[in-house]
């Protein structure tokens, strides 16, 4: 009596992991981007209390959020320093204007000086 696999249940056990992985890889692909859109949101949450933090303290809303050069924020071009108590973000996001910033997800956001709103 011979043991092992016959070829048919080995092409089957490579049928279904094929399976699997077809559908695992999409869902991983998915998950960056949702990391990445949930990785955006958090800066913006924390951008926002930040400023009512800074509202709560000096009756007014902050006149910019950084000091920063319009680009991408890295090391040397620190984003949102003057509202972030961590000291401001240093990647994935680009400032395209003296207000405007787009986050690692694409979405812009703009920030209102009067209203304080960063939509």
């Amino acid at each position: 009596m011979r043991k092992g696999f016959t070829l048919i249940e080995l092409i089957m056990i490579i049928v279904v992991l094929g399976i699997l992985a077809a559908v695992a890889v999409p869902k991983y692909f998915d998950l960056q981007t949702q990391a990445r859109d949930s990785a955006e949101k958090g800066v913006v949450g924390g951008v926002r209390g930040g400023i009512h933090t800074y509202f709560a303290q000096n009756r007014a809303y902050p006149g910019s959020l950084d000091s920063a050069a319009i680009g991408a924020c890295n090391s040397t071009n620190i984003c949102f320093d003057t509202v972030l108590q961590q000291g401001g973000i240093t990647s994935q996001w680009n400032k395209t204007g003296a207000t405007v910033y787009v986050g690692p997800a694409g979405t812009t956001f703009t920030y209102n000086t009067t209203s304080g709103d960063f939509k």
